[in-house]
């Protein structure tokens, strides 16, 4: 199948979900509220230490792809995973989603399908701790330019930027949307991951993005400066539209000078763990069917503000109906 509305390329990780105590996190070395590279070895130790775990196909642009696929879109996910367990349940759990899941598990792969042990405090924030298996070995032989055909979104996820093979990946299926006529953008991700790759990120949100996706340390970070406004008029100068959530605060939307603030509810979360995932979910729903850009940034912080309200990555409730509800669809 071709004719996509969104394709998402990322890491596809197996997310594994624990609550912890804030006395958990500092026995076991981990700091809060971040996402951090781990080892096989130590990825090993922390899953053996997780009780009730909930295991569910993620990784960052793939939630986001999932959650644009349920409200009835048509996606595919460009991912990498070994032909394990885990690698077996990924393919299968996205396919079953409604999310095309066009490379299958990889016999040869050099390492295991990647996971990520994420511990959910008493206060809703997560900490993440990923081992960057198999999914972060994707590069620009994983991209099929058939996929492509005729396809309108691509979506990017800026951790994959960890290992040089995610930026050819990245390079080339920007090339095979520009071809399509579709439009490309991408989630800044994290603040350290928009420090280790500073110029890359910079260059392909001037040379190849239509639309970046980030938060208030994202944004400050890549531009190195504290003043947000400033770091927001320099991403606004080279890239069409830029977006920027800040919590409790209202999102802020660019289109050159102009400017559009989506007001925020705040809720305190049971699970902060995919609420950026979400928000880019509704956002790009929205983006992907011609709707204002108010609406668009209401439509992601009412599928953020779902997703906060219980465990786990993927929104619960029928984000479509609530759409619906709003006066939206």
């Amino acid at each position: 199948m071709s004719g996509y509305d969104v394709i998402g390329i990322g890491n596809a990780i197996v997310d594994v979900i624990a609550p912890a105590p804030d006395t958990f996190l500092d026995h076991m070395g981990i700091e809060k509220g971040i996402m951090q590279l781990i080892e096989r070895d130590r990825a090993e130790v922390l899953y053996a230490a997780m009780s009730d775990r909930v295991e569910t196909p993620g990784g960052s642009v793939a939630n986001t792809i999932a959650g644009i696929g349920a409200l009835g879109l048509s996606t595919a996910f460009i991912g990498k995973v070994k032909d394990d367990a885990l690698g077996k349940f990924y393919a299968k759990g996205m396919e079953e989603a409604g999310t095309a899941f066009p490379n299958p598990p990889v016999a040869d792969a050099d390492a295991p399908t990647s996971r990520s042990m994420i511990f959910v405090s008493p206060d809703g924030e997560r900490s993440m701790n990923t081992y960057l298996g198999a999914g972060a070995d994707l590069g620009q032989g994983d991209v099929d330019a058939g996929v492509f055909d005729a396809g309108k979104i691509l979506f990017l996820e800026g951790y994959l930027f960890d290992k040089p093979d995610g930026k050819t990946a990245f390079a080339e299926a920007a090339r095979l949307m520009k071809a399509a006529g579709g439009r490309s953008g991408i989630t800044l991700s994290d603040p350290f991951c928009a420090d280790r790759h500073r110029a890359d990120f910079q260059a392909l949100i001037a040379e190849s993005m239509d639309f970046a996706i980030g938060n208030t340390a994202e944004w400050t970070t890549l531009y190195e400066t504290e003043d947000l406004d400033a770091a927001l008029s320099q991403a606004a100068e080279v890239c069409e539209t830029i977006v920027c959530t800040r919590s409790g605060d209202p999102v802020i939307i660019r289109q050159g000078d102009t400017v559009t603030e989506v007001p925020v509810k705040t809720v305190t979360p049971v699970d902060a763990t995919g609420a950026g995932d979400q928000f880019a979910a509704g956002f790009l729903f929205g983006f992907a069917t011609g709707r204002s850009l108010d609406i668009c940034g209401a439509m992601g912080v009412m599928a953020a503000s779902e997703v906060i309200g219980h465990i786990g990555p993927r929104p619960k409730a029928n984000i479509g109906a609530m759409f619906k509800q709003a006066g939206w669809l």
